[in-house]
């Protein structure tokens, strides 16, 4: 009985440790599975990238692309576990850029065995067909934005969800090879025109003029002959402006900026873009109703007026920002940009990628600004014939005068940086340049025309500052002045 015992004994450790080691490959195994290396495929499992779209490849007789796995040093190896990632990368605020690897051209894709791409760039490939090639000679090439040193060899590697790559079939030579879409940082080149215009002048530009706008603010809120209606108006519609600049300087900076921040700051854009045509249009509105008046001599700096005149404009700012905002959420049906990125090798530029408000939210903060331009010029036609039906001027009616000359500068002058604004959001670099240039002119404008070519305010401004003379203060500001026998 004994030597049977013993032999189940053994028989039975046997078992145990055979099912230890069965159950040991099964847990390895199951590591190895969801451990993974993930690879990023731009199209679906069935489709490839014909001409830069992706589409079922039964379709095109091509088979679906199966991924080759190398080493740094192009060694081919293997990879016993992976799984696809569709679609395109997550490119945060940096550029996309499409780059193509047909065999013949100077870009080769390698994928790495962790699931990384590695980007290799030989200088000395050319190919003329492939280069006569419209699908490829349409895009831009990696190379127009990295800059590469001569010590740095041309290979860039790319990690895992900062790619997407797949089968490429160009229609027009026939030809088939490899597509990837990448994120590029981007690289700063100061000897570039371009990005000293947007990253270097157009800051300057913008700081230039919140300065000249904060000093004309200043000047018609400190002096209290300046502190009317006119004057607050004046005020008001400059500190509109400098929310505006501050707002598009903080979009100008795109990689500093989030999605959600980045949403804000247009809404403070167009809320303080509208908000100084507002202010334009009841500075021209104020300027209409007291030459339609029959008597001049009116309270016009009356405190309550202009706390009316300010809850008609802010109101009727709120009511246009909520509007537009529900609008974007609700009614706007744009593209996603991600999914616009897949559908074409056109660039998007930084700015597509932030969540920006779309063209629907825009039109309703654009709009009434065209309306109030409209306004404008009736105001500026009816006033213009009342002012020359009068045969006599008092000091209130040259006061009247000369506000009404400030508001037709400054309707010019801010209509056109507007439409210029409007221009610059076309495809043409050259249109954005000149907007960055008008931008600068419309403040040293303003400057020039509330300031400089006020012979009045230079008059006190020169009494208060060299002459250290205390300034005539009046209860109804500049035109109490005149009544009261002050003259500059």
């Amino acid at each position: 009985m004994q030597p049977l015992f013993t032999k189940s004994t053994i028989l039975l450790v046997l078992l145990y440790t055979a099912k230890a080691e069965i159950s040991d490959v099964d847990l390895n195994e199951l590591s190895e599975q969801q451990n993974a290396v993930k690879i990023n495929k731009c199209c679906e499992p069935n489709e490839i990238m014909v001409d830069s779209v992706c589409r079922l490849a039964k379709q095109y007789n091509q088979s679906v692309w199966t991924p080759v796995f190398k080493t740094q040093d192009g060694t081919i190896t293997s990879v016993k576990y992976f799984h696809y990632v569709n679609g395109v990368p997550n490119c945060s605020t940096t550029q996309q850029r499409p780059i193509f690897d047909l065999g013949s051209s100077e870009d080769e894709l390698n994928l790495l065995s962790d699931g990384r791409l590695q980007h290799l760039i030989h200088h000395q490939h050319s190919s003329d067909y492939i280069k006569d090639d419209p699908q490829i000679t349409n895009v831009y090439s990696i190379h127009d934005v990295i800059t590469i040193p001569e010590r740095e060899p041309a290979s860039y590697v790319h990690k895992q969800d900062k790619y997407c790559l797949d089968k490429t079939l160009m229609t027009s030579s026939n030809m088939t090879g490899l597509y990837a879409s990448v994120c590029v940082p981007e690289v700063k080149n100061w000897k570039e025109a371009s990005f000293l215009m947007k990253k270097v002048i157009n800051p300057l530009f913008h700081a230039i003029a919140m300065v000249l706008f904060l000093i004309v603010a200043i000047i018609y809120f400190v002096l209290p002959t300046l502190r009317d209606l006119a004057g607050n108006i004046i005020t008001s519609i400059n500190i509109c402006l400098i929310v505006s600049q501050a707002a598009d300087l903080v979009r100008i900076f795109t990689e500093f900026s989030n999605h959600i921040s980045f949403m804000v700051t247009d809404v403070i854009l167009y809320m303080s873009l509208l908000g100084a045509f507002f202010w334009l249009n009841s500075f021209g509105f104020y300027i209409w109703k007291t030459f339609k008046s029959r008597n001049v001599f009116l309270r016009v700096t009356d405190v309550r007026k202009y706390c009316y005149y300010s809850s008609v404009v802010w109101s009727s700012v709120l009511l246009m920002a909520a509007m537009a905002i529900c609008a974007h959420y609700l009614l706007d049906t744009g593209i996603d940009p991600y999914k616009k990125m897949r559908l074409s090798t056109t660039i998007y530029i930084e700015d597509v990628e932030q969540e920006t408000i779309g063209w629907l939210g825009i039109a309703v903060f654009f709009t009434p600004i065209a309306f109030t331009i409209l306004f404008n010029l009736f105001f500026y036609i009816t006033t213009l014939k009342v002012i020359k039906r009068i045969n006599i001027y008092g000091r209130i009616h040259y006061k009247l005068k000369g506000c009404f000359n400030l508001f037709v500068q400054l309707f010019l002058i801010m209509t056109m940086s507007w439409i210029f604004l409007l221009l610059s959001w076309l495809n043409f670099d050259g249109l954005l340049y000149a907007y960055i240039i008008v931008n600068l002119l419309q403040a040293i404008l303003i400057f020039y025309v509330c300031v400089v070519r006020q012979s009045h305010v230079m008059f006190l401004l020169r009494k208060s500052c060299c002459y250290a003379e205390p300034i005539p203060t009046g209860e109804w500001g500049d035109e109490m002045t005149h009544m009261n026998g002050g003259n500059y």
